[in-house]
């Protein structure tokens, strides 16, 4: 009767505050704090949560990483980088939007096979931002095709998302396993997301840029105002990118990493303190750990727990609908939940579910591809779109819950029906 009692109270709490996120008449990052509050209450009274456990459901390794590559990107905001890589990939762009679209999103995309795609947003965003700025563009196109095709691209290697990094640990996967059983059916729906994009925001991508001629007479060095500072900057965020190809090896977590580079590079440059915190996007961190307390709190009641052992019913079916059941459910849970909680929940149950006979390696691959593509259905599905949105707030035109519902949603479903036909066709090399 508790469990119930708990399940049930949690589950309506997150419910209320997820129809708040999406109504937007308060803000994301007030409702996310309070319900965290209102969680850990909760969890008091009824006895299936305490701050200890609020405490240690917060992924302070996905904190970290925001708030140290935020402060570098705050140091390197000032220097005229931004302004000088608008200037420079508008050129090439010729102001046209459809060409401006295809190369943010191709560069995006594959720095996301490489580096963690919130940390890729978060260096290209308010690149982004400035590139629409000076060639009269809105931005909402160009930033809602990066933070998607960003995600899709991080499922294509094992250092691309956190969920592919705790699946390959759980499964014993390899870089090369993805290479090999994820980067070619990615690269399909991939194309397939760009194209659906593309067309939806077809209106926006035929507006001719009224600076388009005004740009081409730019040059990018005068944007660039302080060199010496840039490069130091630059010098430390490369060293931080080899060392999170090293994480693995060295066995460090990448908030370590970026906290690291930040502080080496706090310690060189010497910025204005006050200045440079101004520049942090608070509000995000603040979303984020509300959020993570609050997926906590459903995670202790058991409300995970009913979809997981649906889960465990449903696959005694043939192993291959039941892998496309895992990928789906999966997918629509990280619609609503963010992925990585989804993904640590899910890890013991496929361990349970080896299919006598046969290799649970189709179970995990369903796994990553549910998780990798289902964030991109909903404006809190992934932490690069929560990223992405606090961002435009700096713009005329801010994207809200209803703007990236409308876009993300049916690129989600494509994606998923591209993802579930590729995942029959080669699911003899899953098993």
């Amino acid at each position: 009767m508790t469990l119930t009692l708990s399940s049930a109270v949690s589950a309506l709490l997150f419910a209320i505050c997820l129809a708040l996120i999406f109504s937007e008449k308060v803000h994301r990052t007030i409702v996310a704090v309070f319900g965290a509050v209102l969680m850990v209450a909760f969890g008091l009274m009824f006895g299936f949560y305490n701050e200890e456990q609020a405490v240690a459901s917060v992924d302070f390794n996905t904190l970290g990483l925001l708030f140290g590559m935020m402060l570098l990107v705050a140091m390197l905001e000032p220097t005229g980088f931004f302004e000088f890589l608008a200037v420079w990939v508008g050129k090439k762009s010729k102001g046209r939007a459809a060409s401006l679209l295809f190369l943010l999103s191709l560069v995006t995309s594959l720095v996301s096979m490489f580096l963690d795609n919130v940390t890729t947003v978060v260096l290209i965003a308010p690149v982004t931002i400035l590139i629409c700025e000076i060639l009269g563009f809105s931005p909402q196109p160009f930033l809602i095709s990066e933070a998607i095709l960003s995600n899709i691209g991080g499922i294509s290697t094992l250092v691309g998302d956190p969920p592919n990094v705790l699946i390959a640990s759980a499964a014993g996967f390899t870089f090369v396993d993805f290479i090999i059983h994820s980067l070619p059916l990615i690269i399909f729906v991939w194309l397939s997301a760009f194209a659906m994009l593309s067309w939806m925001f077809r209106g926006d991508l035929r507006q001719p840029s009224p600076n388009a001629e005004a740009i081409q007479s730019l040059n990018p060095q005068e944007a660039y105002t302080d060199q010496p500072t840039s490069r130091k900057v630059i010098a430390v965020i490369v060293l931080a990118i080899v060392f999170f190809f090293l994480e693995e090896l060295l066995k460090i977590r990448p908030a370590l990493v970026a906290l690291a580079a930040a502080s080496l590079a706090l310690i060189w440059i010497r910025p204005n303190i006050s200045d440079l915190l101004k520049r942090i996007q608070w509000e995000i961190l603040l979303f984020f750990a509300g959020l993570f307390v609050m997926i906590g709190g459903i995670q202790q009641a058991g409300v995970l727990d009913i979809f997981t052992n649906l889960i465990v019913q449903l696959v005694s079916l043939s192993p291959a609908l039941a892998g496309l059941i895992l990928l789906w459910s999966v997918a629509l849970l990280s619609a609503i939940v963010d992925n990585i909680p989804i993904t640590i929940t899910l890890i013991p149950i496929i361990q349970h579910l080896i299919l006598p006979g046969s290799n649970p390696s189709f179970l995990w691959w369903a796994l990553v591809f549910g998780a990798g593509l289902g964030g991109n259905g909903t404006i809190i599905g992934s932490t690069a779109n929560v990223v992405v949105v606090g961002l435009s707030e700096r713009t005329r035109l801010p994207i809200t819950s209803q703007t990236w519902s409308k876009r993300g949603l049916p690129v989600m479903l494509l994606s998923l029906v591209v993802i579930s036909i590729l995942y029959l066709l080669v699911f003899q090399s899953f098993s």
